[in-house]
């Protein structure tokens, strides 16, 4: 890539350094060229409301990677079967299969045009081991498609706990777990999601409070245990968890 020197990548392996990763001269230039795919097809569709350089680094590519504050990635990667429920423009997936390429990705979005973002960024980055489902959560963890096929499930989806769990926890292979992003103050959302967990087969193992390195971006990561199989009854039909999460449903069967 020729214009890789025009970045100024300081900020950026600063962040890296504190989070304790490394990566080499190919993967900089990866995250670089995802970068620049991410504005070029962000002119045409709607895949971020943020674009400058550094703050793409930070509040994208920075916080999928601070996944390794909540799983050993660097121990743990290789062959290990993660699935990104919600992907959107690719985080936290692709970052995570950037900084750690032994690991066997599966990103699932629901948006034709997002997929063909995503299909193109691979292609153009040269990820293997990396594919991408285009559909709705609720509809590929049934028994016959992916269910319960993945050590690792992540998510940065807008949606609360709750709905997000009955979303990605069917994925999950008992003793896997699901880790979810979120950036919000989460007390009320906690205890509202705590019926949801246990029913599906989950147990809440960790929060992990922090900030972006080097700056006053609040996040926090959950890690839920899959502790035992999804009743077969969920993910319950398109549109029903987060039309009525859980916690809202008077008599649970």
């Amino acid at each position: 890539m020729e214009n890789i020197k025009q970045y100024d990548l300081t900020q950026f392996k600063d962040d890296l350094k504190e989070l304790h990763i490394d990566l080499n001269q190919e993967q900089m230039d990866q995250f670089i060229q995802y970068y620049e795919l991410l504005i070029e097809w962000n002119s045409l569709m709607n895949l971020t409301a943020v674009t400058d350089f550094h703050e793409v680094l930070k509040k994208h590519f920075i916080d999928s990677l601070s996944l390794i504050k909540a799983y050993d990635l660097k121990n743990k990667c290789n062959g290990l079967n993660l699935i990104d429920v919600g992907t959107g423009a690719g985080f936290p997936g692709i970052p995570l299969k950037i900084a750690f390429p032994g690991l066997k990705v599966t990103l699932l979005d629901s948006l034709k045009k997002r997929i063909n973002f995503l299909n193109h960024v691979i292609a153009e980055l040269e990820l293997k081991n990396i594919k991408v489902i285009h559909g709705r959560a609720e509809d590929y963890a049934k028994p016959d498609k992916l269910r319960e096929k993945f050590d690792l499930c992540v998510s940065r989806a807008v949606a609360n706990l709750s709905t997000l769990s009955e979303y990605c926890l069917p994925y999950v292979k008992k003793n896997g777990k699901f880790i979810c992003y979120k950036s919000e103050k989460l007390a009320d959302e906690l205890l509202y999601a705590d019926k949801a967990i246990v029913v599906l087969g989950g147990r809440m193992e960790e929060k992990i409070d922090y900030k972006l390195p080097f700056s006053d971006i609040y996040r926090n990561l959950l890690v839920i245990e899959k502790v035992k199989n999804t009743p077969l009854q969920y993910p319950r039909k398109a549109g029903l968890p987060s039309k009525e999460p859980i916690h809202c449903i008077k008599k649970l069967k």
